[in-house]
């Protein structure tokens, strides 16, 4: 008999592995997760190999085996893996019966043609893809809490689709005026591959742009704010901090608006959606404010005209970013406050 609330996760080596780490083990409804790893160094508890956790339990590490995985009662596995992986695993996982929070890029999209694309290697199955539920709850609470494959959006997707939504759903945009979404990220985004750019050398002091024009959270933007990539530029810049997301959004509205209306309109969208929150018109939120949280931030600026609208969207891209959505997601799999374990 499978039990949601006996968690398996697979990869904890990385800045999102180990965040997701630190929430589940202090998780309320969690019953003592298993970290499977490639490679556990003969280590037997998580402590061991991350000295950060000694105290916390003895949270066993074993070595990756699905079919481990299968034979245990765990009913929902949290995939902190390489796209690769997770598109090899994840169908066997939930073929077992488990119900899997992938935080790859591998199940983000309907379409596999656009996964390859974009992420330049062979898609999941087809039929994988069909059953996958793009991981973000402000949209889709009620599929989410049903599903069998959630896919984790990405950090600056999660961020730009959440301050976008509201005005693009209610049509306020002009969007063949163009849309800028100029975003900001912290170190830990790039992961923990070494290359000579995310070096301490190379990023202390420094800010650079990169990706432009071909970051993969592009389509995850376009899909869920139903706008053309000819009306949208999305760019995307390091900052030399840990962590943390600052988007903010340069925007033509299509009629004249008040402030009022656009507060209201932010409000009434996420009202009853503790992870985000609106500030008052004229007031923007800064990376200080979501550091080491799950939620996502929103403030604006409008013009004097009432046509031009500049919006402001900041998260932690390990928290609302990765780990703190996936664990919001599971926290829809058990039916209990989405905010568990995140506040």
């Amino acid at each position: 008999m499978r039990d949601p609330q006996q968690v398996a996760v697979v990869g904890v080596s990385g800045y999102t592995g180990l965040e997701l780490a630190r929430i589940l083990l202090r998780h309320p409804a969690v019953r003592k997760p298993v970290f499977y790893l490639r490679d556990t160094a003969g280590a037997q508890c998580l402590g061991e190999l991350f000295p950060q956790f000694r105290g916390w339990g003895d949270a066993p590490v074993k070595t990756l085996s699905l079919e481990a995985i299968a034979e245990s009662s765990a009913g929902t596995a949290f995939l902190a893996t390489p796209h690769e992986v997770s598109r090899e695993i994840a169908p066997q996982l939930t073929q077992a019966g488990l119900r899997v929070v992938d935080l790859s890029g591998a199940f983000r999209f309907r379409s596999g043609a656009t996964f390859s694309a974009w992420y330049k290697m062979e898609a999941a199955p087809e039929a994988a893809l069909e059953q996958a539920v793009y991981g973000l709850p402000e949209l889709y609470t009620s599929r989410i809490s049903s599903a069998r494959l959630i896919a984790n959006p990405g950090c600056y997707a999660t961020s730009v689709i959440l301050a976008l939504r509201p005005l693009s759903q209610a049509g306020w945009i002009a969007p063949e005026r163009g849309i800028i979404c100029d975003c900001k990220s912290g170190a830990s985004g790039a992961g923990k591959e070494l290359r000579r750019e995310m070096q301490f050398v190379e990023v202390n002091e420094n800010f650079r742009a990169y990706g432009l024009f071909s970051h993969r959270h592009t389509p995850e933007i376009l899909e869920h704010t139903g706008l053309d990539g000819a009306q949208v530029m999305f760019s995307t810049h390091l900052l030399p901090l840990a962590r943390g997301i600052l988007s903010t959004l340069y925007i033509w509205l299509g009629e004249k608006r008040a402030a009022a209306e656009i507060e209201a309109l932010y409000r009434k969208f996420y009202a009853g959606r503790p992870m985000v929150r609106i500030w008052p018109a004229g007031k923007l939120p800064e990376l200080q404010h979501v550091a080491h949280t799950n939620f996502c931030d929103i403030g604006f600026a409008l013009d004097e005209t009432g046509e031009r609208l500049i919006v402001v969207s900041c998260l932690d891209n390990l928290g609302k970013g990765a780990a703190g959505q996936a664990v919001q997601n599971f926290n829809h799999i058990l039916g209990i406050e989405e905010q568990t374990a995140l506040q």
